[in-house]
């Protein structure tokens, strides 16, 4: 009796055996290598702290926002974006509902969104309700030695524990945030 039983179509099993461990092989290799160089690209752009950071930013609205003692309780995320930006169309809303859930703190600085008025109706007509500062000159996200947006940076005790860039999932955010805590 042979060992390779044959299929209606005339395909051996051992040979579609091979052909998936082949395939689940490729898949591997491949996103293992697309994994590292995601990573490495985006520790490169990610922001740097500033030697000095400002920590005490006013929003748009006027109100005073001091993110050192915000991040002596917990980990607080900060949200470098734009309302130019095609990217942060994606990540905004997931920065909204991170911020509806007020497990974390979450601040967000829009680059060179224009004037507060205009600020303010970008974010009404598009349903935001996070704390939003004004970079109008684009200086703070500058001071962050900042690359791309969308970026993230959590602070934690006043000291950044991680820096990211792209597009990331609201687990991603949720996690990085709860690692930030815990460790």
């Amino acid at each position: 009796m042979a060992t390779d039983t044959k299929h209606k179509n005339g395909i051996s099993k051992k040979t579609l055996k091979q052909k998936s461990v082949s395939i689940l092989k490729s898949v591997l290799v491949y996103g293992s290598i697309f994994f590292v160089i995601y990573t490495a690209v985006n520790w490169w752009r990610q922001p740097v702290m500033p030697v000095n950071p400002q920590l005490q930013l006013i929003d748009y609205k006027g109100q005073n926002i001091d993110l050192a003692v915000m991040s002596q309780d917990k980990p607080t995320l900060v949200y470098f974006w734009g309302t130019w930006c095609p990217i942060c169309s994606v990540t905004s809303p997931v920065i909204n509902e991170l911020s509806a859930e007020n497990n974390y703190p979450v601040v967000t600085i829009a680059i060179k969104p224009g004037s507060d008025q205009e600020l303010h109706n970008y974010l009404n007509d598009h349903g935001y309700s996070f704390t939003t500062v004004n970079d109008q000159q684009g200086e703070i996200f500058t001071d962050w030695r900042g690359q791309v947006t969308p970026s993230y940076i959590i602070l934690k005790d006043s000291k950044m524990t991680q820096g990211l860039t792209g597009i990331q999932p609201l687990w991603s955010l949720k996690l990085r945030l709860w690692l930030s805590e815990v460790f």
